[in-house]
C-alpha cells in the first residue's frame, strides 16, 4: 500500500474535525454508572469543577440493559455530554465463573447507551474500558497499538471482548457520523466506593479486606492467591476522574488513551504495603495452585502525557485513604 493510499484510508477511518475545548458547566451531563467506583469519582470531580446539571440513575432506577428505558431516559434528559462508566465488573474468580454474564451484560449496556447517545447526538462522549483489552503477553509497557495483536488473558477474556467492542463502536461512530467521541483505558483502579466483596472484588480491595480482617482478629497468617510475582499498576480513582475530565477538554482522536501512572509493583509488594498500612504483623502465605493472571500489565502513558496529564496521588497515600474509607464504611459495604 502506498503512503498516499494509507493517508486516504486514514481519512476514511476517521471523519471527525474537532478542536477540544472547555465543556459548558451548565449543560446537561450524564454519568452512566455514577454510583460505581469510577462513576462516583467522576461525579465528585464534576461537582468540584462547577458542573451544575449532572444526571445519574442507579441500576434500580434505570436498567441500562433495557433498551427502551435507556432511550426514554435520553429523550427526557437530552444530555450534551456523557461518560459511560457503567459496567458489570469483578475479579478473576467472578470473571472465570460467569463469562456469559460479563459478556452479555456489558455488550447490552454499551450498545444501548451508545445507540441512544447517537440518536440524540451527544456532543462529547467518553467510553471507559479496561487494560484487560490488551493481549496477555503484550510487550511492556503496553502501547495503545497493541490492541488486537495477540491472545487475551483467558480468565477475563469475555469482559475484555465486550470492552474491545465498545472501543470499536466509538471508532465506528467517529467514521460514520463524525462525532468527537473518545475512549480511555484505565489501569487497575482503587479508592473510595470500591467493591470489597470476598468473591467479586479485584485484587487490591480484596487484599485490603483480607488483611484488615486478619489484623482485627489477630490471625497469625494470611493466604493469598497465586505466587505474588505478577506485576500490576494501580491508579487512584480520583486521579482517574481528573484524567477523564482532562481528556474530554484536551484530547480528541480515534485511538483509545491509556490512563495510568506509568509504574508498577508486584502483588507481593502491594500485599506487604497493605499489611503495613492496616497494622497486620503476621505471616503472608501464597497458594500457588490458584491462578496468577497476566504476568505483567503496565500501561504506556505517553499519549496521556502528550495530552498534558499525569497522575498525582502516590500509592502509599492512596492506600491509606482507601483503608480509612473502608473502615469508615464497613457496615454498608457490598458483601
Amino acid at each position: 500500500m502506498s503512503s498516499e493510499d494509507s493517508e486516504n484510508l486514514g481519512d476514511i477511518r476517521d471523519q471527525v474535525q474537532f478542536t477540544p475545548q472547555p465543556l459548558n458547566r451548565t449543560a446537561p451531563f450524564y454519568v452512566a454508572g455514577h454510583r460505581g467506583l469510577v462513576g462516583s469519582a467522576i461525579w465528585r470531580r464534576l461537582e468540584e469543577d462547577g458542573f451544575t446539571d449532572l444526571h445519574g440513575r442507579s441500576s434500580s432506577e434505570l436498567d441500562l440493559k433495557d433498551r427502551d428505558a435507556v432511550f426514554a431516559f435520553f429523550a427526557e434528559t437530552r444530555p450534551r455530554y456523557v461518560v459511560l462508566a457503567a459496567a458489570k465488573v469483578g475479579g478473576i474468580l467472578a470473571n472465570s465463573t460467569y463469562p456469559v454474564d460479563f459478556l452479555s451484560d456489558n455488550l447490552r449496556i454499551q450498545v444501548n447507551v451508545l445507540d441512544a447517545a447517537l440518536e440524540y447526538r451527544v456532543d462529547r462522549l467518553l467510553f471507559l474500558g479496561s487494560s484487560c483489552i490488551y493481549p496477555r503477553m503484550a510487550p511492556q509497557p503496553i502501547t495503545e497499538d497493541s490492541l488486537l495483536t495477540g491472545h487475551l488473558e483467558p480468565t477475563n477474556d469475555a469482559y475484555a471482548i465486550a470492552k474491545i467492542a465498545g472501543i470499536l463502536h466509538i471508532q465506528a461512530v467517529r467514521r460514520q457520523y463524525g462525532l468527537p467521541w473518545i475512549s480511555a483505558m484505565p489501569t487497575n483502579l482503587y479508592g473510595p466506593g470500591d467493591n470489597f466483596s470476598p468473591t467479586g472484588s479485584h485484587v487490591l480491595p480484596a487484599l485490603i479486606r483480607r488483611y484488615d480482617e486478619a489484623a482485627r482478629s489477630g490471625a497469625a497468617s494470611v493466604t493469598n492467591w497465586g505466587t505474588g510475582s505478577p506485576r500490576r499498576e494501580f491508579l487512584h480513582v480520583d486521579d482517574m476522574a481528573a484524567a477523564c475530565l482532562h481528556l474530554l477538554e484536551h484530547y480528541d482522536g480515534p485511538t483509545q488513551v491509556n490512563v495510568g501512572t506509568g509504574s508498577d509493583v508486584t502483588i507481593s509488594e502491594i500485599a506487604e504495603t497493605i499489611a503495613r498500612v492496616v497494622g497486620f504483623g503476621g505471616e503472608t502465605q501464597w497458594d500457588s495452585s490458584k491462578p496468577d493472571g497476566t504476568p505483567q500489565k503496565l500501561l504506556d502513558v505517553s499519549l496521556l502525557a502528550d495530552a498534558g496529564w499525569s497522575a498525582g496521588i502516590t500509592l502509599e497515600a492512596g492506600l491509606r485513604s482507601t483503608v480509612q474509607w473502608y473502615r469508615d464504611n464497613l457496615e454498608s459495604l457490598r458483601q
